[in-house]
């Protein structure tokens, strides 16, 4: 998959509701509960005459009581990994959390173009309270509202700006399509990383682990 943009950021700061507004899809389940994406999970998006991909990922949580913050933590770092473009977003309104810093911390090491992105600035007020995620050293700050769309046409022309050249390579096309279902616990998700050889789907013991339907790309 090429074009490969990564949207990361702690829990509940709208990196769902973002992912399902760039790729004009509901692709992506989106809670107040914090903690529900779990998988990365992929789409594709349109812009003027680009494409490329997105993947959305768990929040990033450190020292939390939930059973999966290290398997969500590694899902996040690999889809950091396989990224051209980093979008950090954060939250206008509840300012920066220690949380924040973690991440902030992690992509100042990043030698990938990482964008800043202030959600949730839903007014002109707003707008002016993104300055102080200046403190992080990622360069501007980047208001939007994933829910409204505000400002999503300037972060996308920020995205394409910051693509490396060449065109978008669709692996999709004509691939036959495959689902995998079945009860809770019966090995679906370990099934899925069998064929691809990788850690692609977190896989625990626990009921419901997997919430969202998860895209995966296999060539054999």
């Amino acid at each position: 998959m090429s074009h490969l943009v990564a949207i990361v950021g702690r829990p509940n700061v709208g990196k769902s509701t973002l992912f399902n507004r760039l790729t004009q899809t509901r692709g992506a389940i989106v809670s107040e509960e914090a903690g529900t994406t779990r998988d990365r999970q992929y789409g594709k998006v349109s812009w003027l005459d680009r494409e490329f991909s997105i993947v959305d990922t768990g929040g990033w949580v450190v020292g939390s009581e939930d059973i999966f913050e290290g398997e969500i933590n590694k899902q996040v770092e690999i889809a950091m990994e396989e990224a051209d473009v980093i979008l950090f977003v954060v939250d206008v309104e509840s300012g920066i959390t220690d949380l924040d810093d973690e991440v902030a911390a992690k992509l100042r090491r990043t030698k990938k173009p990482v964008l800043l992105v202030a959600n949730k600035a839903d007014n002109f007020a707003q707008h002016y309270e993104a300055a102080e995620f200046y403190s992080f050293g990622l360069g501007d700050p980047m208001p939007i509202s994933a829910v409204s769309g505000s400002g999503t046409g300037d972060l996308l022309d920020a995205i394409t700006k910051n693509l490396p050249e060449g065109d978008y390579v669709d692996e999709t096309l004509d691939a036959p399509r495959i689902a995998i279902v079945g009860r809770p616990n019966a090995g679906k998700s370990s099934l899925v990383n069998a064929f691809i050889g990788e850690e692609r789907n977190i896989v625990t013991n626990v009921a419901g682990t997997t919430r969202d339907s998860i895209y995966t790309h296999y060539t054999k």
